[in-house]
């Protein structure tokens, strides 16, 4: 039996034409998403959702092309560009009566938010980031790098056709290497959850691939035109990040102040799935962003 969010009820909520997204929804209160990452799905915030449910309405779904959504065929990178995966989220919160709410993304799931913090800052009320840079940012970071860091972004950024097989021919071991090599503490991800991860993986390689293959092109350019247009985040912004930065050369406060005038930047002793390593700890530094009142207002591009 697949396990669920103690508490939290089901829906499949259409967001696009011909795309349904699963979401667990529980609490009440003002809102927040909360948005998986790499190779999960929305169980990888169960402790979180269920800390913040006592005070807010929590909304934890599994993104375009993961765990029990849809996974519309790739024809173009439009199809899994954050841009369009940040309309479902977009799409899903105004199906469930929301207009404006908080949102928290992990990997994956922040780079989505980071695209909906740029496209729809109207809607957006606060941003969280875990463990991730700006494609635009990531990209640049590892330049020259080659494959010694994050092979598995350049393999899945070639063509359709070879990743998709190769992967295929070994998924579990291929999405399991991740939840091992990733993880400050194994024991962080029960046997479980972990199956649930690997069995909804192995259902999704072509839509997974397509994501990232979308990170390494339309999303790029989408990044960069707002950058060169100087488009920033113009509602709170928390950042919480391993210290990988400094090890790759680089300042990943000073990349992410770059984008978000509002910041709330630190680094955390944590593994990557921090969020299930340690929940407490995440669950209070989103109830400090949702407390956090806004700081000056940043005026648009281009405004006088």
């Amino acid at each position: 039996m697949t396990p669920t969010i103690t508490g939290f009820g089901y829906q499949r909520v259409p967001v696009a034409d011909g795309v349904s997204l699963n979401a667990a929804v529980g609490g009440s209160g003002s809102p927040i998403v909360l948005l998986h990452g790499f190779p999960q799905t929305h169980l990888m915030w169960r402790h979180v959702a269920a800390d913040l449910a006592a005070d807010h309405t929590v909304i934890c779904p599994d993104l375009r092309g993961y765990g029990a959504s849809d996974k519309p065929a790739a024809t173009d990178d439009r199809a899994y560009s954050k841009r369009t995966m940040a309309a479902d989220i977009v799409a899903l919160a105004r199906a469930l009566g929301h207009e404006r709410f908080a949102l928290a993304g992990h990997d994956r799931g922040a780079l989505v938010a980071f695209r909906a913090g740029l496209d729809h800052p109207g809607t957006i009320t606060r941003l969280a980031c875990l463990d991730v840079l700006p494609t635009l940012d990531m990209w640049d970071a590892m330049r020259g790098l080659g494959g010694a860091v994050g092979f598995h972004l350049y393999l899945m950024a070639q063509p359709p056709g070879l990743p998709e097989r190769m992967i295929n021919a070994s998924a579990d071991a291929f999405f399991g290497h991740f939840l091992d090599i990733w993880a400050g503490d194994p024991r962080a991800i029960p046997a479980d959850v972990r199956t649930a991860y690997l069995d909804a993986c192995r259902a999704a390689v072509p839509s997974i691939v397509a994501d990232y293959r979308a990170s390494a092109g339309v999303d790029v350019v989408h990044d960069r035109a707002d950058r060169d247009a100087g488009n920033r985040l113009r509602m709170p912004v928390t950042v919480l990040q391993q210290d990988w930065g400094a090890a790759l050369g680089f300042d990943a406060r000073e990349l992410w102040s770059a984008w978000a005038p509002d910041l709330v930047h630190a680094t955390v002793d944590h593994g990557h799935f921090m969020a299930e390593e340690a929940p407490a700890e995440i669950a209070r530094t989103l109830r400090a962003l949702l407390s956090r009142a806004p700081g000056p207002a940043t005026p648009a591009p281009g405004a006088a």
